[in-house]
């Protein structure tokens, strides 16, 4: 029996089709979506991710191989059925080639149909199936959505991964999560900031030393490889690892042994490396600052999680989370956000991305005296939050700073404000009216 609570979506711009086919997976316990045309699934799809596409081969406008390969470019781990008649047996054929999971020739047999639908569905169900392995990870986006899927099937094999974000994307997470999928998840995982640690200790930090290897190793160290040995290490900001070190990790990673600094005896290795790192490590071997052959090294697979702002449907999701458990760590009886402070919060820039929206509900969640945290207490610590404004903003607040000072050393008045800035009258009556300043607010204070 089809597993339930899944959900389908169906495609075809046939209504008594489409009807017959909901009509088939509803009886079957499947949640059903129907979408008369490619286009209309492709919109749905932006919103939410079903289990299964199951849509007719010709359609009006976008057909149904058309929109296979939307979908296999932007979610490729999402299953596809393809609906064909007799006469394009060849077309379906050539789809599943290209990645179709299956096809259903017309008028197809319920029966047929059914274990289509549930082979689709296993498959779904071995790579979402158990969530444990992502818990830490909050989101109703399908960008990210499809990328857990990803993340999952990565997590099966050994391969090196890098995952790019902007800082506070939450990178350090996926790979936890690739380590929980993995069956590497009993042993270790091992976090390593590249760019936090000096680079004359880093490489004992990696690679372990001897005993006398330099002036303070009173004893032999185990490095981080060794102590993620059987599990993952996690090397954060790969991209600001100096350069020769690089060759010596290059050197790890060939031969699957590392020999601790001041030492002459190798040790074998058995450990998966992911990366992270928020910048773009292509052009950084353009420009020399990162080795080519590590590169290629580093990613065989490559993650990229998308800022914040790309995916501001997570945004009340993570908020909530965020208060719910912050409001017990403060022991405060906190129910949520008012509308204007959400609000506030959906429309925010969060250059942070996760983090820092992390740390606006802390601050909201400490400084709140009421049920609910208002829209001011959310704007006064984005404000705090965000040190760095763009550029025109920043000028724009150091003019009317500045004007506001010099109106108040004058008492408002325009002709002496304008001579000590060195501005003709009218300019700076000009940068007046564009601030909205009144000179005879400052007459009167």
């Amino acid at each position: 029996m089809i597993e339930t609570r899944k959900k389908v979506m169906i495609v075809d711009d046939d209504p008594d089709i489409l009807q017959l086919l909901a009509m088939r997976l509803n009886a079957a316990g499947l949640d059903v979506e129907t979408a008369d045309s490619a286009e209309a699934a492709l919109n749905r799809l932006d919103i939410s991710r079903p289990s299964l596409v199951i849509t007719d081969m010709r359609m009006r406008e976008m057909d149904g191989m058309a929109l296979f390969e939307h979908i296999h470019r932007t979610t490729p781990s999402l299953p596809v059925i393809i609906l064909t008649a007799h006469g394009t047996i060849p077309d379906a054929v050539a789809a599943t080639q290209k990645g179709v999971f299956g096809y259903l020739t017309k008028p197809f047999d319920s029966g047929a149909l059914l274990e289509q639908v549930d082979k689709a569905l296993r498959l779904s169900a071995s790579r979402n199936g158990n969530t444990e392995w992502r818990s830490g990870i909050v989101s109703q986006s399908p960008a990210i959505e499809e990328l857990l899927s990803r993340a999952q099937l990565v997590a099966q094999g050994d391969a090196s991964v890098v995952i790019r974000g902007e800082s506070g994307t939450g990178k350090e997470l996926f790979a936890r999560a690739i380590h929980n999928a993995s069956t590497r998840a009993e042993k270790p995982f091992v976090a390593i900031n590249c760019s936090a640690i000096p680079e004359q200790l880093l490489e004992s930090e990696l690679f372990g030393h001897a005993k006398g290897a330099f002036t303070g190793a009173v004893r032999d160290h185990k490095g981080l490889f060794q102590a993620a040995e059987g599990g993952t290490l996690f090397l954060d900001e790969i991209g600001d690892m100096p350069l020769p070190l690089q060759s010596k990790l290059l050197r790890v990673l060939q031969e699957r042994q590392v020999t601790p600094v001041g030492s002459t005896q190798p040790v074998p290795l058995d450990v998966r490396i992911i990366s992270a790192t928020h910048k773009d490590l292509k052009a950084e071997v353009e420009a020399g600052r990162f080795r080519e052959d590590i590169y290629y090294r580093l990613n065989v697979v490559e993650l990229f999680i998308p800022p914040l702002s790309q995916r501001r449907e997570d945004i009340p999701l993570l908020a909530k989370h965020f208060l719910a458990r912050l409001s017990e760590k403060y022991h405060k009886h906190i129910n949520g956000f008012s509308p204007e402070a959400m609000e506030i919060l959906v429309s925010a820039a969060w250059p942070g991305n996760v983090r820092q929206l992390l740390n606006v509900v802390e601050q909201s969640v400490t400084l709140s005296t009421t049920p609910l945290i208002s829209a001011t207490l959310v704007q006064k610590a984005i404000h705090k939050e965000e040190h760095i404004a763009p550029l025109e903003e920043a000028k724009k607040r150091f003019e009317r700073e500045y004007l506001i000072r010099i109106l108040k050393i004058t008492a408002g008045n325009v002709t002496q404000a304008a001579r000590l800035s060195k501005r003709n009258r009218t300019e700076f009556y000009k940068l007046l009216q564009r601030h909205h300043l009144d000179p005879s607010a400052f007459k009167q204070a």
